[in-house]
């Protein structure tokens, strides 16, 4: 009998040190939200996710992504940005200034990483060293490459006299670039047409317009409204055998002419780890905004052949990427 109890008595020992290990909770998996202004068709979520995976994480294996998307519609931001917030996600991640301001009226508290825009310009961050609040990632400073699209757009077409400008400007960064591309208009002796777009029905009236000017070429400054319509662009201008320049490779891949700027998905891989850092205990408010290091010139010789356009060698040399 004294052997028994000696042996239940050992047993429970032995097993003693197992429980505080079983009745441990399951380590807790962070959680992103991403929210979109557009559709779920967004071309550069994978390069998102290629940083995650870069940095260790995989969906649905030690992370959870939450996505919500505006479909074009800015007045949904707000509500979305607020169910961000009510599901307590770690971090959240947006893709234009706009949806960053939707999210920091829902929380002052839960890191934004913003893939894009000019965060100090915006008022987001206090400057590019110290951001000081919780907002904070990569910023474009768009008025910057204007001169150097004209550039372009002038070498391509040396005869070059009339362009036309296709822009919105309830955006707030979009009046800046509108300024530093009549500049360079001016530099070149151009004569430039604006043509303003703050809805769908804008943009096509635009190109109806812009048929009675007939520039030799047109220029597309970025927003978020352009960007959702980008597709419908491209073919308003085809129509017309009009040159564009765009201001990323997405219209170039869709049909456009050329496009100049930074390389957006490399913007969305880097985020990752903003939103690394974050999760291992850094502060947005510390965390530098980063200015875009990789800018590209597309070339699409499809369209320059629909168009009845030949592409200088000149031109043709500097591009990074060609679309035969």
């Amino acid at each position: 009998m004294k052997r028994k109890i000696a042996g239940m008595a050992l047993s429970a020992m032995l097993f003693a040190p197992c429980l505080p290990a079983e009745a441990q909770q399951p380590k807790k998996i962070p959680r992103i939200g991403i929210l979109f202004i557009g559709g779920r068709d967004q071309p550069h979520l994978e390069s998102f996710k290629q940083g995650l995976r870069e940095r260790g994480y995989t969906e649905e294996e030690n992370i959870a992504i939450e996505y919500r998307y505006a479909e074009g519609r800015q007045d949904r931001l707000p509500e979305l940005a607020a169910e961000l917030v009510q599901l307590k996600v770690d971090v959240i991640v947006v893709t234009a200034d706009i949806s960053a301001e939707a999210a920091k009226q829902a929380t002052k508290t839960i890191p934004i990483v913003v893939t894009t825009g000019d965060q100090v310009a915006s008022g987001l961050a206090d400057s590019l060293a110290k951001p000081g609040g919780n907002v904070t990632g990569l910023s474009v400073v768009l008025a910057d490459l204007s001169g150097k699209r004209v550039e372009i757009l002038r070498e391509t077409l040396p005869k070059m006299t009339r362009l036309a400008t296709l822009w919105d400007p309830s955006v707030r960064l979009a009046g800046p670039v509108f300024r530093e591309t009549s500049l360079a208009a001016q530099a070149f002796s151009l004569q430039l047409h604006s043509f303003e777009v703050t809805t769908a029905q804008d943009i096509e009236k635009a190109f109806v317009d812009m048929s009675k000017v007939r520039p030799n070429a047109f220029l597309v400054i970025l927003s978020p409204l352009v960007t959702l319509h980008s597709k419908r662009i491209v073919e308003l201008a085809l129509k017309q055998h009009l040159p564009g320049m765009y201001p990323t490779r997405q219209f170039a891949e869709e049909g456009g002419l050329m496009a100049y700027g930074p390389i957006i998905g490399d913007l969305y891989r880097r985020a990752a780890t903003y939103v690394d850092k974050i999760l291992n205990g850094a502060k947005p408010a510390e965390l530098p905004v980063e200015q875009p290091m990789k800018f590209e010139l597309v070339i699409n010789l499809k369209t320059a052949k629909q168009i009845g356009l030949t592409i200088p060698p000149n031109v043709l040399a500097r591009a990074d990427k060609v679309i035969k």
